[in-house]
């Protein structure tokens, strides 16, 4: 098994459509920041030369924001090294300072820059799935600023698999902290469309990368803990994580909401996520169990997502289709594209077909499941 397994494959059509939508915005040039009002003019990167790698990377190090492009969503980033910077991505996303962010890097042997009484576990993993959608929880070093980590003594690292933001990284010579791009609490962006409409205006430029190709986050391993403990379901399966690591535990914030008062060791696990402005239910079971409940109660102004082969039941509806019910890669990559893509349509509520929880089932279910706050009905 390689991470090729899990950083490969097709876009979905809209957002293919999406990216060509925003081709009239985009500017391949960069000289410094401009402003009109409180209004900061973004700017786009389209080509990947050696001056745009160069301009991007010199807005990171001088403590500006920049949309990048992964392997799983777009990324908000900043010198994970500069607490102001830092700070301006809580500030952009309207995030909460106690959301722990993860850091990007080009390698493994950066990891001793940045982190402490590193496992030799951790060089396993990263030896089998880096480049590719997984980070890492190790102990930090005194360098990694305590706004970036949400003031916890560990912080998450990972290596993306995106040619661009591997550039950029090196280029700037310095980590990259990036939480997906999105406004908090909305759908994460999967293409450069996503970004703008979240984010133009309030940072200094965007890297266009084609729509990704995972589709959700990247998987959280906490390996400061015996057994290492599953903080995040994302593009790499957890049968992937036990096979190089053996028993696994998987955190209760997976499946259910932390506690009033809980700290979240990782992105992801404490605050709603990825929700549309409609509210959401998730239904699970078997597919055709599933459907034929929504199909059942489903009220006259709610929305669908569903499986492709449930789609002809819900005509009159707005449905966005999840893809096949056994194609969990498929689904990983529409899965947020079809909650954003509600906010733009008028449906009362949101009703959602959802996959069982084995390969990147588990990562489609949890992103489900967090947009609906856990408004779960099981069939």
């Amino acid at each position: 098994m390689t991470n090729e397994n899990y950083s490969m494959g097709h876009p979905a059509p809209s957002a293919r459509r999406r990216d060509e939508d925003i081709a009239p915005y985009i500017r391949i040039s960069y000289s410094s920041p401009r402003k009109e009002g409180n209004i900061l003019k973004t700017v786009y990167f389209t080509e990947p030369t050696k001056e745009n790698i160069e301009a991007a990377a010199a807005i990171i190090r001088r403590g500006g924001l920049l949309g990048i492009p992964t392997e799983t969503v777009y990324g908000l980033g900043a010198n994970a090294l500069d607490a102001d910077a830092v700070r301006s991505i809580y500030e952009a996303k309207g995030r909460p300072s106690d959301n722990p962010l993860i850091i990007h890097v080009p390698d493994a042997s950066w990891l001793e820059r940045y982190c402490k009484e590193i496992p030799e576990s951790a060089y396993r993993l990263a030896d089998r799935f880096w480049p590719g959608p997984l980070t890492m929880i190790l102990p930090r070093k005194p360098i990694v600023p305590d706004r970036t980590t949400g003031g916890l003594d560990t912080v998450g690292v990972r290596c993306p698999n995106h040619p661009v933001t591997l550039a950029i990284i090196k280029a700037a010579d310095v980590p990259i902290a990036a939480p997906s791009g999105n406004t908090s609490g909305r759908p994460s962006p999967t293409c450069v469309a996503d970004m703008r409409e979240d984010m133009d205006g309030k940072i200094d430029g965007i890297f266009e990368g084609g729509p990704s190709q995972v589709g959700v986050e990247s998987t959280i391993i906490d390996l400061t803990c015996t057994p290492p403990r599953l903080l995040r379901p994302g593009g790499l399966p957890l049968e992937a994580l036990e096979a190089v690591l053996g028993e696994v535990a998987i955190d209760k914030a997976v499946v259910a909401k932390l506690a009033e008062g809980e700290k979240p060791k990782a992105p992801g696990m404490k605050y709603r996520h990825y929700a549309p402005k409609a509210p959401v239910t998730v239904v699970t079971g078997s597919p055709d169990e599933s459907a034929a409940y929504i199909q059942k109660n489903l009220p006259a102004d709610a929305g669908v997502i569903c499986f492709s082969e449930y789609t002809a039941r819900f005509s009159g509806h707005i449905v966005h289709d999840l893809g096949p019910a056994a194609d969990k890669g498929e689904q990983a990559r529409r899965v947020f594209d079809a909650l954003r893509e509600f906010d733009r349509e008028n449906v009362s509520e949101i009703f959602a077909q959802c996959p069982d929880t084995e390969g990147l089932g588990l990562a489609v279910s949890n992103r489900l499941k967090k947009a609906a706050g856990f408004h779960v009905i099981e069939v």
